[in-house]
């Protein structure tokens, strides 16, 4: 399957109080480290990002925008993935969120074993909504629902396409563990100073 990983950076950072996603982890950031995760399995990388895309120029990636900013909402960047997607011939988009440092190297072929226009990643009886595989078909499905009235969570979005979850174990630790506290911050360098040495 031909597709493109596309890291979604759309997030405020709130908790943070910073850009998490240029947070270090082991003397790597958190964006590189999803970066080297994502290379092997996937064609092409894309940024994700609202707001100024030279921030992002150290990872030598394109970035793009939302194609609806008015929306603030993940399913916003899931139809500007799909978009890129279709538009550039992939089959398929693999989207992930630009705060998960340990993504597991199978992401996509698990996921692509599914046999399923959507399937995204769970761990601990928890569905991860941004980490997921899409395909291409979706795309008008995602502009519908984003012309709704009331524009509806990723997650009932997902449901309603039938999006299927795919279980991951969190042995020695969570591959979809995120950051968005500092005190996160603090367990994902323990993680990795334990388990990547």
């Amino acid at each position: 399957m031909k597709l493109v990983a596309v890291i979604v950076a759309g997030g405020r950072s709130a908790r943070m109080g910073r850009e998490k996603a240029f947070e270090p982890i082991g003397g790597v950031t958190i964006l590189d480290r999803i970066i080297s995760r994502l290379a092997p399995q996937a064609a092409k990388i894309v940024i994700n990002a609202n707001g100024a895309a030279e921030r992002f120029r150290s990872t030598g990636l394109p970035v793009v925008g939302d194609l609806r900013p008015d929306a603030a909402t993940p399913l916003a960047g899931l139809h500007t993935a799909l978009h890129l997607a279709k538009a550039e011939a992939f089959e398929a988009v693999l989207t992930v969120p630009s705060d998960a440092p340990f993504l597991p190297a199978d992401l996509a072929i698990r996921l692509a074993s599914a046999g399923r226009a959507a399937a995204i990643a769970a761990s601990a009886g928890q569905s991860h909504y941004l980490t997921g595989l899409w395909s291409t078909a979706l795309l008008p499905g995602v502009a519908r629902a984003l012309d709704e009235p009331r524009i509806p969570r990723l997650q009932d979005w997902a449901a309603q396409c039938g999006a299927v979850a795919v279980a991951w174990p969190t042995e020695p630790y969570d591959p979809f563990f995120n950051v968005n506290t500092p005190r996160e911050l603090a367990e994902a360098q323990r993680i990795a100073a334990e388990f990547m040495p």
